[in-house]
């Protein structure tokens, strides 16, 4: 029985015996003399040797720390050695007698560092020290906010920054930074600094304690944007920066649909709680953006996950939209009605309960519910925006709380938050709904500038606008340019293509021509009146396309249509676009840029028609790696590159190979997918037939993805405008300029999500849905 109950508890405690154990088995420090010690140097292995004097009384307090050190730095595969010094040694560290107050540091026979010993002053100093100057690529030392800087840039879109400040080398908290490095230094890179105007400089002024940031640069492509910064608010110890760092790796957002009290995430086993945001179908995207922005607030101090109340085979009291459980077992999960963010950051923090409030409060007395957490969410892409704008446009970038100034809002019809319109004095406003992106914003803002559609008066100009030439510094906005061609005579057509650009404004660049020589280019472009041009500047070719009988929707949705790419590489951001095609993908795989001679075969498969029920793609594994994991799905092994396969997702889930021993040619490929069509080929794997899901809990990026781009962005009709540049005047703009200076309450409400009208405005579309753009 005795023998049972051991077996059964030693696996938790077995490190803490092997410690106990290692420490007393160990060998103590040993004493060698110079020509021992250095014949037992091995290549590549790391040594700290102390030449001494024997018995000599002033080293003996040294001594003892360095007998201390020799564990943890053996765990580090670092040996540490006591070397014996006679007076007739000949080695040069056996020499003068200043020299006998050093430690050396050795790599193999090669000398990295040499410390004097009033330096390692204890066991901490030791370790730190050693681990420093072993480290010094994993970790670097800076002194200046413009060294950070210069790191941060150079690291964004590759790699994530952990910065410490500690008050001084050689404390434990240094110590436990290098330690820390020791094992995350190959993916993240070390910043120390133990400048205190450093610290002060990115707002910290607490220079009596040591302090570890995590900034995540690793996902800012721009240079321009400021990397996300998350403050460790436990001291610095190895063990807290261990768990520290294991958060800052977890996803920041979870989707779950089981049983809260069942949901197993790293937070748990790490003794952090989980809140469980509660959401429904109706108000999702607005429930995803307030969880994010609680995910943030609370990152490093518990895992956040947004709960699918439509999806729950349980139920959760229909009052409640926060689920609060704690990391111990057996405690059972609270549901809770927490009414603004604050209140939810504290609870977490402090684990006392906030009063609830009563649905029946009265609605006038509340600040903005949901609409308030999503607008300060959105904020940092606003400001991010005015950071890319600065010094390059003549727009005003302004932001008003309507908290403080409901007068204005009620004016200006804003009813929802956050609502984003432009202005131009003489004109009415435009409201945008696309996405809350930096580079959306940007986008819209830029094509904007022109009219919609522009108005092209010659021949000559048109040729301009369809090369690219008229508007050559909005093209990397939009790759595609439409011009529609009518004769003078065709009132109702123009109309309709009128009212597509009016509603298109912002996402494409429209044109419209219908001089009397029209026909000149309808001769030259094979388009029969009325038409498309469609001007694909990326390709260097341009198509017509007939719009006899078209309504403003049906030009809408081609004009949707012609913005998807004839051979994309695909991504994760644009993978869900192509797969509402619903065809069967068409995929090469590359590891790197694909070869001309298989873009040019496929593309003439494209032209000859032969690919019409397949979407032809490719798949970059260096820009994309996570599609190494798609193909070992596929194979049992890794499979040589590039590779083509046929992916039948929406009917039947095969999956077939090119042959790898044939060349990828236009001849082999047509006679390939002939085989396929006759069903002559066999499926290397099917597909199991289920839900697209992470294989662990994690951010559901498709299926917001793929939400997200369900949703037509839709405003109230723009008028045209043959301006070309947007001329904000910001004396004219608002009638009170301090609704642009006095800072927001940031009071963040999220009570009544479950009733939160968010995307309302894409539902009063004047249009059908149209849910390819």
């Amino acid at each position: 029985m005795m023998s049972s109950s051991f077996n059964i508890f030693r696996v938790g405690i077995s490190f803490v015996i092997m410690c106990i154990f290692y420490k007393s088995a160990v060998d103590s420090l040993s004493e060698l003399s110079p020509q021992k010690y250095f014949s037992t140097l091995q290549p590549g292995k790391a040594s700290l040797a102390y030449f001494c004097q024997a018995d000599s009384p002033r080293t003996s307090i040294f001594l003892e720390e360095l007998n201390e050190a020799v564990t943890p730095l053996q765990d580090y595969g670092i040996s540490v050695a006591k070397v014996n010094c006679v007076k007739e040694e000949t080695s040069r560290y056996c020499g003068k007698e200043k020299d006998l107050m050093k430690a050396y540091l050795f790599r193999g026979n090669i000398l990295l560092r040499e410390f004097p010993t009033d330096v390692l002053f204890d066991v901490n100093a030791i370790v730190a020290h050693v681990l420093f100057a072993l480290l010094f690529n994993e970790v670097k030392y800076i002194t200046t906010l413009e060294d950070l800087q210069n790191i941060e840039n150079a690291l964004k879109g590759k790699a994530n920054i952990a910065f410490a400040y500690v008050r001084a080398i050689g404390t434990p908290e240094h110590r436990a930074v290098m330690e820390a490095a020791f094992v995350y230094g190959t993916t993240y890179q070390f910043v120390l600094t133990t400048e205190t105007a450093l610290l002060e400089s990115i707002g910290n002024e607490d220079i009596e304690n040591a302090h570890l940031y995590f900034f995540h640069c690793k996902q800012v492509l721009d240079l321009t944007l400021q990397c996300r910064r998350t403050l460790m608010e436990q001291p610095l110890t190895t063990l807290n920066i261990h768990q520290f760092i294991k958060t800052m790796e977890a996803p920041l957002l979870t989707e779950v649909t089981e049983d809260p009290q069942q949901v197993s995430t790293i937070h748990l086993q790490l003794g952090l709680p989980l809140v469980f945001i509660v959401s429904q179908q109706a108000t999702y995207e607005a429930d995803r953006r307030t969880a994010e922005w609680v995910a943030w607030r609370l990152l490093g101090k518990a895992g956040v996950l947004l709960l699918l109340r439509d999806s729950l085979e349980v139920d959760i009291p229909q009052h409640a939209n926060v689920v609060f459980r704690r990391a111990e077992e057996g405690v059972p999960a609270e549901f809770l009605v927490l009414d603004d963010i604050d209140s939810l950051i504290s609870h977490v923090e402090s684990n006392v309960h906030v009063e609830e409030i009563q649905e029946d409060e009265d609605e006038d007395t509340k600040s903005p519910n949901m609409g308030q957490a999503v607008s300060m969410a959105f904020l940092q892409s606003y400001i991010d925006l005015a950071i890319k704008l600065k010094g390059t446009s003549t727009m005003l970038l302004t932001r008003v709380n309507c908290a403080d100034w409901s007068d204005l809002c009620t004016k200006q019809n804003v009813t929802e938050f956050p609502v984003v319109k432009m202005y131009k004095e003489g004109k009415n406003p435009v409201s945008y709904a696309g996405m809350l992106g930096t580079e959306d914003l940007l986008k819209f803002i830029q094509l904007s500038r022109i009219s919609c559609p522009v108005n092209i008066t010659s021949v000559q100009e048109a040729e301009e606008y369809l090369s690219g030439e008229l508007y050559k510094d909005l093209i990397s906005y939009s790759s595609v340019s439409v011009l529609g061609l009518f004769s003078p005579n065709m009132t109702t057509a123009k109309e309709d293509f009128t009212e597509a650009g009016n509603y298109l404004k912002g996402y494409v660049i429209t044109g419209i021509y219908s001089e009397e020589d029209v026909l000149i280019l309808s001769d030259k472009y094979a388009a029969t009146l009325p038409a498309l041009l469609l001007s694909r500047h990326k390709e260097g070719k341009i198509e017509s396309i007939p719009l006899a009988n078209s309504h403003a929707q049906d030009i809408i949705q081609i004009i949707t249509n012609a913005l998807l790419e004839t051979f994309p590489e695909i991504t994760v951001e644009n993978l869900p676009i192509y797969l509402r095609l619903q065809k069967p993908l068409l995929i090469l795989f590359s590891d790197g840029s694909i070869n001309p001679q298989y873009k040019k075969a496929i593309l003439m498969l494209v032209k000859e028609k032969h690919l019409d029920s397949l979407t032809p793609c490719w798949l970059n594994l260096k820009n994309t790696p996570v599609g190494r994991g798609i193909l070992q799905s596929y194979f049992d092994t890794m499979p040589p590159l590039p590779l083509l396969v046929v992916v039948n997702l929406h009917s039947g889930g095969q999956v077939f190979a090119f042959p790898s021993d044939q060349p990828i040619t236009e001849q082999n490929l047509l006679l390939w997918l002939k085989k396929l069509e006759a069903g002559l080929e066999n499926h290397i794997t099917i597909l199991p037939a289920q839900e697209w899901k992470p294989p662990l809990p994690a951010y559901d990026f498709l299926s917001m993805m793929d939400a997200a781009a369900s949703q037509h962005p839709t405003r109230k009709d723009p008028e045209c405008t043959k301006e070309t540049d947007v001329q904000e005047n910001d004396k004219k703009q608002h009638e009170d300029k301090s609704a642009i200076i006095k800072e927001p309450i940031e009071t963040l409400r999220i009570k009544h999500w479950n009733r939160s009208n968010w995307f309302k405005e894409g539902e009063k579309s004047f249009r059908h849905d149209n849910k390819e753009l």
